[in-house]
């Protein structure tokens, strides 16, 4: 298991490049005639200009959309038609670029199906079952939160027997809440990381150093974590200079 660490100027550039590496990495899985490819998709300003961006590059990448499945970190506990879910901006986005195919879109339930946040966990953990997601796309919060797993709240712990929960007091917002845990996260062969704007420059530290009282210091891929992170979200990182 390892770290990478891509820095760029922009949030622009941020979404450009993993945008492009994420249509080359569903290609570079699907060469395989047989292979499904499994994404997990998060919420968020960054994460919306990826999923545009991704949609644009699949014509003439070998990227079969017919053999791409798509899921969800978390979700806001609410009706189909509210437009702060992330479900549906994502596949708004994506629909207007390629064919999804709907038997392989798990978005998490809403509001007018279920009785409650819990029996939607509950009904989205059959459906994910014993899912391995290849790539696993993950916000963080400006206090180190990631899908809907907040620190200090019953939602963060590391050793969950479930993989999907729900939150009735949620932290964020007075909505309930559907996330997939810390554990049903880390399963992923990849997670990659989106930092972006100067509020997430206090985090980007603990987070990346692995600090075990920060959601984002704990959810990792179980092969690699790649953390794309624009100017302003690795202000207090690090630089290591070379002289040759």
């Amino acid at each position: 298991m390892k770290d990478q660490v891509l820095r760029f100027a922009g949030p622009v550039e941020l979404a450009e490049r993993a945008a492009s590496m994420l249509v080359a990495r569903v290609a570079a899985v699907q060469a395989d005639p047989d292979r499904i490819v499994h994404i997990c998709l998060t919420g968020g300003r960054i994460a919306h200009r990826l999923y545009e961006g991704f949609g644009r590059g699949i014509d003439g990448s070998g990227v079969d959309p017919g053999r791409l499945e798509l899921w969800w970190t978390d979700e806001r506990f609410t009706a189909t038609n509210d437009p702060a879910r992330h479900a549906g901006v994502a596949l708004a986005m994506l629909a207007g670029q390629f064919a999804l195919d709907a038997a392989r879109t798990h978005p998490m339930p809403a509001a007018d199906g279920v009785a409650d946040a819990d029996a939607a966990a509950a009904t989205y953990a059959k459906e994910l079952g014993d899912v391995t997601f290849d790539i696993c796309l993950l916000s963080i919060g400006p206090e180190g939160h990631v899908a809907s797993i907040f620190p200090e709240h019953p939602s963060f712990d590391p050793e969950a027997t479930q993989t999907v929960i729900g939150l009735t007091e949620s932290p964020k917002g007075s909505d309930d809440r559907i996330s997939l845990t810390v554990p049903a996260l880390s399963r992923s062969r990849e997670v990659w990381f989106l930092l972006s704007g100067p509020d997430k420059a206090d985090v980007a530290v603990p987070a990346m150093t692995g600090s075990t009282d920060i959601p984002a210091g704990v959810v990792r891929g179980a092969e690699d974590t790649l953390w794309f992170v624009d100017s302003d979200a690795a202000s207090k990182l690090p630089w290591f200079r070379c002289a040759l």
